[in-house]
């Protein structure tokens, strides 16, 4: 029995693109292989990797003077790249800090610069967007995670500032219209909205394909993968194919612009019911919601606790919030369908009734 799985991250994916993937398992396109044998220099394997990035770019409104790359190592591995790449001119970035994973960025970027924290949440457990930021004039790039998984808020509107922008995008990546031109920098982990885990989407300005520090090591180096169409060295096919699979399904229910609809009508159904609980809440501050990542909490642990055990008896899997925050939290990525969402509310419902 097909569950509706909210986890974080690995998330579900499309039932069709599953049923694609299976479908041409033992024999990709007349190639009487799978997408897990062949060589990466094959033609084969070099069309899918071509298509993905175009899909990416159409898909995404991505506009001339920027490159793709499909990398490997997660997005936690540009936390490393980024300052690697980037801090060529005055060496300073300043970062804002809005959650777990800026956090981790922002530690990982002061081994090699002078970096400062612009903003902060944590005085009230990052349950909102800091709007008063203290960014320096000299910087190389500000750096921001523009929707955050762990404690479910997201940016509504950028940081205003004349330096590079450098955005996480990992949990949002296609789930509403972005204007890349605004950013100098986008990366996102494929394992919520896109593929299997394994596939990392870094998307730059051109004159930021650069040699980067010195010390930048060649696979870190953005240069070394936009020169070689991302095939330097072995990269993650499969992942990528799933990703290719998940972009034409995308287009073809309408693109980004349809898949915003769906998301914004989805996290409306499921906030209003909170919001209109006396039993249920969420404690991020309105104005900064994600649509993608929905914490809530009961009155109290037990109850937490009870709620995803029988949550997870009646098909509605990986509730359970992070160590971190506790509680709940429904992930409701591209991929999750608007039943998914109603048939959640309706067991709250029933959880509510039964334990006030």
């Amino acid at each position: 029995m097909r569950v509706y799985n909210f986890s974080a991250g690995p998330s579900m994916l499309p039932m069709e693109v599953l049923q694609e993937a299976q479908k041409d398992f033992l024999n990709y396109d007349g190639s009487g292989m799978s997408v897990c044998e062949m060589s990466h220099r094959s033609k084969y394997y070099e069309a899918i990797n071509n298509e993905c990035i175009a899909l990416l770019k159409e898909l995404m409104s991505i506009p001339e003077g920027y490159s793709v790359i499909l990398v490997q190592g997660g997005a936690s591995t540009q936390f490393e790249a980024i300052p690697l790449n980037l801090l060529t001119g005055s060496g300073k970035a300043d970062y804002v800090v809005t959650g777990n994973f800026a956090k981790k960025a922002y530690k990982e970027a002061i081994k090699y610069g002078d970096i400062a924290v612009a903003g902060s949440s944590e005085d009230k457990k990052f349950a909102y967007i800091p709007k008063n930021l203290t960014i320096r004039d000299d910087i190389d790039y500000l750096y921001i995670c523009q929707n955050n998984t762990i404690f479910g808020t997201r940016y509504t509107k950028l940081p205003e500032t004349k330096a590079n922008l450098v955005a996480d995008i990992s949990s949002n990546i296609l789930s509403e219209k972005m204007d890349v031109s605004k950013y100098s920098v986008l990366y996102a982990g494929a394992q919520k909205n896109l593929a299997p885990a394994g596939v990392t989407i870094v998307i730059m300005k051109n004159e930021l394909v650069t040699d980067g520090m010195n010390i930048c090591p060649t696979m870190l180096k953005w240069k070394t993968q936009v020169e070689n169409n991302s095939l330097y060295n072995t990269p993650p096919c499969f992942p990528i194919y799933m990703a290719m699979l998940t972009l034409r399904h995308l287009k073809k229910l309408g693109g980004v612009d349809e898949m915003q609809i769906i998301n914004e009508y989805k996290a409306g159904l499921l906030y209003d019911f909170i919001d209109n609980s006396s039993f249920f809440s969420n404690g991020v501050n309105k104005e900064d919601r994600s649509l993608m990542n929905v914490p809530f909490v009961t009155p109290n642990a037990d109850l937490d606790a009870q709620f995803v055990k029988e949550a997870s008896a009646n098909g509605l899997v990986s509730l359970k919030g992070h160590r971190l925050v506790g509680g709940m939290r429904a992930s409701i990525y591209n991929a999750m369908p608007v039943d998914g969402v109603k048939t959640l509310i309706e067991f709250m419902k029933k959880f509510e009734l039964a334990n006030k």
